[in-house]
Parts: C-alpha cells; structure tokens; sequence
C-alpha cells in the first residue's frame, strides 16, 4: 500500500454542510484544549513555553490523522499517525485487544517518527463497547539518559547514545496504572521531577479529550460524528487536488547540502524532483545522501511528515488531515538518510526536515515563482548546557533559537523567527534566565545577516550567554555553518551560521562549523550564537530604494552592505 493511498476513509453516509462545519470546529477545539492542558501543566519549558508538542484524533482502523490541535507543531500532523500504526501494529503483532482505559507509552523514533525526546502516549476511544478512534499526546521530554544531557548528542552513531529506546508499552491497562512502566521511565532521566510532570500532564491531556469525546457524542450520535469524519478527509483531498492542479505541469529539480554528520566532516546532498501532472504532486528524492554514520539521519515516517509541512507552507489553507496526501507520492529510496533503519541515530533530525523543506521550497520557486518563499536560516541550533548547582543537583539547560525567514513575492521575510518546521516559540530569555544559573548578555537582531533582494530575507539573531555557576559543559547540534540558506527567483543567499565560546586560548569555533560536544565553559565562561537570515526573493536590483534606505536607518543593512548589494541609489531616496 502507498504512503498516499494509507488508510483512506470512505463509505460514510453524506452530511450536510453545516452539521460538518459545526462538528470540523468542535472536533479542532477537542484538540486544542488538549493541547491548552498540556502547556498549563507540562514542567519543562521546551512544552509549557515553546508549545514541543501535540495532540490528536486518529482513525480506529488506520491511524491515520482526523484532527489536530492548531496550537501543536505540524510535523507532528503526518508523524503521528504513524505512532498510532505503531501502537495498532504491536497489538496484532501480541495478539491482544484494544481495552476501554488503556495508555500506551513510547519514543522509538523509528516507529512514530521524530526523535527519541518525543513522548508518545496513546489511548483508544470506546464509544458503546466499540473502538471509535485513538487519542494521542507527544511532548518533546527534557532528557532522556544517552550520552549528551538534552539528548542532542552530534557524535552518536547510533540511537543507543542518544538516549533509553522505549517500544510501544502499556503506561496504563485498563484503567490500572502500571507502575513498572514508569519506574523505567524515571530511572532513565537525569531530570525524574520534570519527565513525571511532563507525564502527568500528557496523561491529563488524554483525559480531558476522553471527556469531551463523550460529551460530543452525547450530542450528536457517533454515526453523525464517524460521517463528519470521513467527509473531512474527503474534502481535504478535494482541496488538495484543485491546488495541485492549479500548478503547471512538469518537473523541477532542486538541491542542497547539510555541513556534516558530526562524524565525517563532509557535506551532504538533499534533492528532490518535484513533478505535478494533472492532479497529483510527485515528491522523488532520489540522489540524497545514503545513511549517514551520525545523527542526522531521519526515519521514513519523519520524511513523510515533512512533505506534509511542506506542503502546507506552500498551500496555507489546506487542513490538517490525512486526506490532503492521497493525492502526493512519495518516493525515498531505501538506504539513504531520509529512509534510515533502526538503530540508526536520528537525534539532529530537525536539521535535516529543514533541509528537505529548503529543496522543496526551491523547487517550487522554479515551478511557480509567485507562490514559493526563499529559504529560511535553516537550523534549531539546539544548545544544551549541563552542570551542578551549589547543592550538588543537576541542571540541565536545552533550548532551541530563531533566525531570519525567507522573502516571498509579496513581501520581506520575518526577522527572527522560529523554525518552518513547527509553531514552536523560542522559550524567552527570562524563562531561560530564571530556571538556570545562566545570563543573556546579548539577544538582539543581527545585521547584514540577510539575502538581498526585491524583497529582503528576514534578519537573523545574535545571542551570547554567561555561566553564571560553577562551570557548564556546552553541547550543540546546528546546521547551515557552511552552506548559507538559499534565496529564490534572483534573490541572494543569506548569511551562514557562526558558532563562538570562550576557548582555553580565547574566542574558538566548533571544528565541525555548527556541532560540537562536550566544550567546558568555566564560570563566567560565554556562548555566542550568530544566527543565519533568510533568503532574499527576486532581484535586489528591482528594490525600492525607499526600502533600502527604510532598512539602512533602522540598522536591519549597513551602508557598506546597501552599497555592494543594491547600489547606491538609496543615498538619495525620499
């Protein structure tokens, strides 16, 4: 079975359109108070302030998605359906039943896609005795054991050293806590107190979804409901056959480059063929890298996902639903770093779904200019520091940072932005600052750090921290150190990403460009991040110099930069 034909749902009798409507709106608002409970109650800022999570209704037979939470990150949108298959897959492989209460609970990234810091928990839904559909949490945990605190370990070269692997398992049997289970779970952190709040309130989340399920069912009936469900998909099909089809027909080809693995310092290829004929979309990635030895291989669910939210960049109005990808194929060749087996190490997979985006994007610009965007900077720039507090505790500090979006046709990129891939917010500074023994010294724009262009890429950013304890030991796992992020349609590329920290013989730079582990940094000892801008869109000779000097007086290009980028017709602009 293709990855486009999986699970489609039909032969529900027709509903009219307002009934649809009312039930599209209540079955979104489910998932987003499902979310809402999450955010209120998880203990690590990664979910209760960068929103590192997600929440769900999946078909009962399929797994495939119904409905998600708007507040959650999209690449959980495609992911997690593959993590109810997963769930699905281990009952018929145990021979055992689906019961009213059950929870189960896992990470292997292999499985459900992602990586191994996202939490999967999974509950069936019972209406009348009858597995009506499946109800789903993931939650990106602050660590998980492995061998980098954070889990972002640039130098595994397999899933083992980034952190415990957890199969698909009952946290809860039909009602009755499994204690076990969770034992397991809290032995194998270096933080117990914030992955049992973080548990805690994805097990809330499952309920609260219970409770409104029934309450919607109370209502309506579950055939209406299971009808509303599959007219859903059916729509969403239908709206994505009408954009496909309102492309030109023909194939367009793209490429870019991650810098390394953080094993091999070489780079490697991400390309896409990108064919629309009629109504259906063709992703072929063929000519990417093989497996890589180090993490930034992804799974193929993961890379299924990703063209979803690529998709979705691309046509902003089609819903989160399944059905918008039966009418995509999608061909990853087996072997190659989009496709990797277990236990190959996927912990870097985010620099590598934006890569994917990036050629998708490109691909697009060549195909219909007007609706594609230039590449964003392209990297999370996960920096985990990890030390010991006056009282002999751990503390460990992950987080992840912004950078410039690209331009677009109608207008200039976003200065400073988070990442394409996800809603998740960068955590704020007085988070970070009130939570760890660290002070930001700097967290501001960075200038000249954008594509030039008709319309200018978005700026990056520019942020230097201080250890404020008795030492930390710095951790990053980055991209786009060597490869700068790629404008479109005659736009310019942005600048690159530049990592500095206060070496034994001054300011030092990864030897890899953009990862590294395990760097002391003495009290007092600073990190400094230098972000990437977004790409630039159309020619920069066709600017307003208007704009270019709007951008010279607030501090966005330098003179010089102006000048060698868009002439020096903007001296004299009004």
């Amino acid at each position: 079975m293709s990855d486009d034909d999986a699970g489609r749902t039909g032969g529900a009798p027709p509903i009219d359109p307002v009934t649809l409507a009312v039930l599209s709106g209540r079955l979104e608002q489910i998932a987003d108070e499902m979310d809402a409970t999450l955010f209120r109650s998880a203990f690590n800022p990664i979910i209760a302030e960068a929103h590192d999570a997600s929440h769900g209704l999946y078909h009962a037979a399929t797994g495939d998605t119904l409905v998600q939470g708007k507040q959650g990150l999209p690449i959980f949108v495609g992911v997690m359906s593959f993590a109810v298959r997963a769930v699905i897959a281990a009952h018929d492989e145990r021979g055992i039943e689906p019961l009213d209460g059950d929870v189960w609970v896992f990470n292997d990234a292999h499985l459900g896609g992602t990586h191994l810091n996202d939490m999967r928990l999974v509950r069936p839904y019972f209406r009348d005795g009858r597995l009506f559909c499946w109800l789903a949490s993931v939650g990106h945990w602050h660590d998980l054991g492995g061998g980098v605190p954070g889990n972002y370990n640039p130098a595994a070269t397999d899933a083992f050293m980034e952190a415990v692997v957890i199969p698909p398992v009952r946290l809860v049997r039909a009602g009755e806590p499994c204690p076990d289970i969770r034992a397991v779970l809290m032995r194998n952190t270096r933080l117990p107190a914030s992955a049992e709040g973080d548990l805690n309130g994805q097990l809330g989340a499952l309920d609260l979804g219970v409770r409104r399920m029934d309450a919607l069912l109370d209502e309506y009936g579950a055939a209406t409901v299971d009808a509303a469900l599959a007219a859903l998909a059916d729509r969403a099909e239908v709206l994505m056959r009408d954009a496909v089809a309102s492309l030109p027909d023909g194939t367009w080809e793209a490429a870019d480059f991650l810098d390394n693995d953080g094993i091999v310092d070489e780079p490697l290829p991400v390309r896409v063929a990108l064919t629309v004929a009629g109504d259906r979309l063709t992703l072929d990635f063929d000519g990417t890298a093989p497996r890589a030895r180090g993490p930034v291989n992804i799974a193929r669910p993961t890379a299924i996902a990703t063209a979803y939210v690529a998709i979705k960049h691309l046509f902003p109005d089609l819903p989160a639903n399944a059905g918008v990808m039966r009418p995509v194929d999608m061909r990853v060749p087996d072997g190659c770093l989009l496709a990797a087996d277990f236990p190959a190490p996927v912990g870097g997979y985010t620099e590598t779904i934006l890569r994917m985006i990036d050629v998708v994007f490109r691909a697009m610009a060549r195909a219909a200019p007007d609706r594609a965007v230039a590449n964003a900077y392209g990297t999370i720039n996960a920096l985990s520091l990890a030390g010991r507090r006056a009282d002999g505790s751990p503390w460990v500090m992950f987080s992840f940072f912004g950078g410039g979006h690209g331009a677009a046709a109608d207008g200039d990129g976003l200065n400073h932005g988070n990442a394409p891939i996800s809603t998740a917010t960068i955590p704020p500074v007085e988070i970070l600052e009130a939570a760890y023994p660290i002070a930001f010294r700097q967290w501001a724009l960075r200038p000249d750090s954008a594509g030039a262009g008709t319309h200018r890429g978005g700026l990056g950013a520019t942020y230097e921290l201080e250890v404020l304890g008795a030492g930390a030991t710095a951790f990053l796992f980055g991209e786009r150190g060597r490869h700068a992020p790629k404008g479109v349609a005659g736009g310019g590329d942005a600048t690159r990403n530049v990592f500095t920290y206060d070496g034994p013989d001054g300011p030092a730079h990864p030897p890899m460009a953009s990862k590294m582990v395990g760097i002391p940094l003495a009290r007092g000892g600073r990190v400094r991040l230098d972000t990437p801008g977004g790409g630039g869109h159309g020619p920069a000779a066709a600017r307003d110099p208007a704009a270019v000097a709007g951008d010279v007086a607030a501090g966005y290009v330098s003179p010089a930069a102006a000048d060698r980028d868009y002439g020096t017709i903007w001296r004299s602009a009004p």
